[in-house]
């Protein structure tokens, strides 16, 4: 009688359901508690000890760095010894990565900065002096965070319904141009960035999408947009895209996030 992987020790029989099925699309749906890391964890190590996959063409991604760390400290511990060249991190994370090495092709140094929430109040407040426009009645925040919807919306700076929409809009477009003569990017910058660099090069589309043959994903149910893009060019070169979630609990509705994906994955 054939010994069981280590790979499956520990994991129930709708666990190790999971993790054995590796080829095309594979939806894991896994409330809170579940044990749907472990089964991202034991996935990676599977394919890599029983299925001879190179682990330098896994990639996986989740949402916070502390979820990346445990994820990447639980799968090394299950390769016994043996390095683990996956890419695991968040998906802003690989997005630096990725727009670094391709700099050239999506048009940006490849010492671009990032500006974090300071820099990016401190630019829509250099914005809005340049408009002429009162802090107590368009507080830098709330525009900040108006900025971020309508990018991962979709909404460019002239597509105004309303004059506080108008507003936003004015002070979006200035905003782009101040972080363009710094050489900056923001978060939200990162990811539609890269998807822009995926759709209109196609070469270096078809070139990440070899190179990680298995792409997993952490908590799909809060995917926006962008992410939902960026995941999709990754994995049109193979299909073999696992996502893990639950549709009963989206974090980052504010953020974006459409329960659609998860909800329309099939």
């Amino acid at each position: 009688m054939t010994e069981p992987s280590p790979t499956l020790t520990g994991l129930n029989p709708r666990q190790r359901e999971a993790v054995l099925a590796v080829e095309g699309p594979v939806l894991i749906l896994a409330g809170a508690g579940s044990g749907k890391t472990r089964v991202i964890t034991h996935r990676i190590a599977h394919l890599v000890l029983d299925r001879g996959v190179p682990s330098e063409s896994v990639l996986a991604v989740t949402f916070t760095n502390k979820a990346a760390a445990e994820m990447r400290s639980r799968a090394e511990a299950l390769l016994a010894g043996r390095a683990l060249g996956s890419w695991i991190s968040t998906f802003h994370s690989f997005c630096v990565r990725l727009l670094r090495r391709e700099a050239a092709a999506a048009g940006l140094s490849s010492r671009f900065l990032i500006y974090d929430e300071a820099d990016q109040l401190a630019a829509v407040r250099e914005a809005m002096r340049a408009l002429d426009l009162s802090e107590k009645l368009h507080p830098p925040r709330r525009l900040l965070s108006r900025i971020s919807a309508r990018k991962n919306s979709g909404r460019g700076e002239g597509e105004d319904e309303d004059s506080a929409a108008g507003v936003t809009g004015r002070v979006q477009a200035l905003y782009r141009e101040i972080l363009d003569a710094a050489g900056a990017l923001d978060f939200d910058d990162l990811l539609l960035r890269a998807v822009a660099l995926l759709e209109e090069q196609p070469h270096v589309r078809r070139a990440w999408g070899l190179r990680f043959r298995h792409l997993l994903v952490d908590e799909y149910q809060d995917t926006n947009r962008a992410q939902y893009e960026l995941v999709r060019h990754l994995a049109g070169e193979h299909g073999n895209l696992t996502v893990v979630g639950d549709e009963d609990q989206s974090l980052y509705s504010w953020r974006g996030a459409d329960i659609s994906n998860i909800l329309d994955f099939e």
